[in-house]
């Protein structure tokens, strides 16, 4: 029998700055896919056209901060609160040849942040743009160093989704560049090809939306900007029904990995693990303390990032370990 399942070519009218319950850009059936195409962290295209004023979000109550314009969002038919979305993750396809990085004031892991103050004594750091060359086919990227004795650097590249999340909890709407319990800006480099990202339905319909890809970042994001790009974008939604987390969680084939975010950073790993010690004793029959004993041997970290309004931690399980 022929698959039912339809493939929608989403072609934003308008981008978002904020996760939460926005217009839906789409409704779609749990297994279907949808194919669309992203806008840098300063809403540039894949030719380097600025997002026009006419498709950004406004509102005339209050101003939206400009970062991580996001795809969506998308209304899932069927999801309800309790539910867990499933999003695999085909395809992250690079359609430009050029990645910008930058320092700027009051943001990065070496700096102070508030509301719109920073909390150091120190002068803020100088912004700066580093200019960076991807080659699509060896999948690298150059950034000449011209004060450095190494005189250029070449790096592989890997394309993930910096920005993904469903609309939050409790009625809250929250800034796309802020991670939470409903995903959002995370900056974890393995939201990447080939896995599959789970997130809690925290709202009728999920209202998934998406973004600021990075061709390549560290852990931690430590200067709080990744190489910054565009791509096409291939996802396929489903739905698993009255499956409840609390937490986002990644499968990319040899990990398990449950995600926290929140500040200090030592909360994002403990929200991090108890996650995972939800998912090894609830869908894998391990014993709780049993399960907490073998992550404390074999499990890793991932500080996905450090410098956005909440901090990311990924707890990992090594999934040879499995039942």
């Amino acid at each position: 029998m022929a698959s039912s399942h339809t493939t929608h070519r989403l072609k934003p009218q308008r981008y978002w700055y904020t996760f939460g319950p926005n217009a839906p850009a789409l409704t779609i059936q749990p297994g279907d896919t949808i194919i669309a195409c992203t806008r840098d962290a300063r809403g540039l295209d894949e030719e380097m056209r600025p997002l026009p004023v006419e498709m950004k979000q406004r509102s005339d109550d209050t101003l939206y901060r400009e970062s991580n314009p996001l795809c969506g969002p998308i209304y899932v038919t069927g999801a309800e609160v309790g539910d867990t979305l499933v999003v695999n993750i085909h395809r992250i396809r690079l359609n430009r040849p050029y990645a910008w990085s930058r320092f700027m004031p009051r943001f990065g892991s070496f700096t102070g942040e508030g509301p719109g103050r920073t909390l150091l004594l120190n002068q803020p750091l100088e912004e700066r743009l580093f200019d960076w060359h991807l080659d699509l086919e060896k999948m690298t990227a150059t950034l000449d160093l011209p004060q450095s004795r190494l005189g250029r650097a070449e790096i592989p590249l890997r394309p993930f989704l910096g920005s993904i999340g469903v609309a939050p909890r409790f009625g809250r709407v929250e800034m796309s560049l802020s991670p939470g319990e409903y995903g959002g800006n995370m900056d974890y480099r393995e939201v990447t090809e080939n896995t599959t990202l789970y997130l809690p339905v925290w709202v009728k319909g999920a209202y998934l939306a998406f973004g600021d890809v990075h061709a390549a970042q560290g852990d931690g994001e430590i200067c709080g900007v990744a190489l910054e790009t565009t791509a096409e974008v291939t996802l396929e939604i489903g739905l698993e029904k009255g499956k409840t987390i609390s937490w986002p969680r990644l499968d990319d084939g040899q990990h398990l990995a449950a995600i926290g975010s929140t500040r200090p950073l030592e909360d994002c790993a403990r929200l991090a693990h108890l996650e995972l010690l939800d998912w090894l004793e609830s869908d894998y029959g391990f014993d709780r303390w049993e399960a907490f004993q073998l992550v404390s041997q074999v499990g890793s970290m991932h500080v996905a990032n450090m410098v956005d309004p909440n901090y990311t931690v990924a707890a990992r399980f090594p999934k040879r370990y499995l039942p």
